[in-house]
């Protein structure tokens, strides 16, 4: 038998948030039983935790119920707080992503992350092609500060500036047009969109080909666009992003990226976390 915990992540109360189950220890679990598991647990993400490597806390590898990916937000945050209330870790800690290490620090029942891993910045399908994923007429897609881009740190989404938040509540995925927009080879094809006010941002994000039909809470998809914004403002900044609303799950991720000559070099996302399940799989 293997123990598991479940957390609601950016929020600090049960039933918001983006629900994550952890595997404190996966070492008895085979390969091939890992995303038959993350299938059961139908979340958005779980995550298992093996033993450090290459001299961090600890080795966490994520699975959506598609495929493995090598960095996710909300897993990050998650994990960390669930091996700190195990007694597994400290509250300063290394958690050994595909992407490499990734430090944390935990304060109460919120966990802070920074990646240095640098912006990746792609060509995404075109402006009609995105509208129509979404179900909006075209001119519901901002272009005047950029046009929709595939940009990540270790994850690509494509980030999508809308001009209205009546379009953002509008917008629902349309799988045949995921189907038809998703870039030959991508392992994950997700779109976040947004409607920025300032330091405010709403947004929400569709990945019905992963097996994700809306995520109420991306970590990764808003530190990719915290880094994007970064780069594209020439500046150092913060933002308060609220996701999760039209689900019924709202979240709110704290994100803040380092600029340094025109880059961003460093984004670190922060939020809470509260336990609400935990269990054993019968395997």
């Amino acid at each position: 038998m293997t123990d598991y915990v479940v957390y609601d992540v950016f929020t600090d109360q049960a039933f918001g948030g983006n629900p994550l189950a952890v595997i404190p220890d996966a070492r008895d679990l085979s390969e091939d039983q890992l995303l038959p598991i993350t299938k059961e647990f139908n979340l958005s993400e779980t995550t298992f935790v093996y033993p450090a490597e290459n001299g961090g806390d600890a080795k966490v590898r994520i699975f959506t119920p598609g495929t493995e990916l090598m960095f996710a937000g909300h897993p990050t945050v998650g994990t960390a707080l669930a091996l700190r209330d195990l007694g597994l870790v400290s509250e300063s800690l290394v958690l050994e992503l595909g992407v490499g290490p990734i430090p944390v620090e935990i304060t109460g029942n919120r966990a802070r992350f920074v990646t240095r891993v640098p912006l990746a910045v792609e060509d995404a399908p075109s402006p009609a092609m995105i509208a129509t994923c979404l179900g909006l007429p075209e001119a519901a897609i901002r272009t005047d500060n950029h046009a929709p881009v595939l940009a990540g740190l270790g994850t690509n989404f494509v980030l999508v500036e809308l001009a209205t938040l009546n379009d953002l509540t509008s917008a629902h995925g349309v799988l045949d047009a995921f189907h038809a927009a998703k870039p030959e080879g991508a392992v994950r094809f997700g779109i976040f969109l947004y409607v920025r006010d300032g330091a405010k941002i709403e947004a929400r994000m569709f990945s019905p080909l992963s097996g994700i039909p809306e995520d109420p809470a991306t970590g990764s998809a808003s530190a990719a666009l915290a880094a994007y914004l970064g780069q594209l403002d020439g500046r150092s900044q913060s933002f308060a992003i609220s996701q999760g609303v039209a689900l019924g799950r709202p979240s709110q991720i704290a994100a803040e990226v380092t600029v340094d000559n025109g880059k961003p070099v460093a984004v670190a996302i922060e939020g809470s976390a509260v336990k609400v399940m935990e269990g054993r799989l019968m395997l």
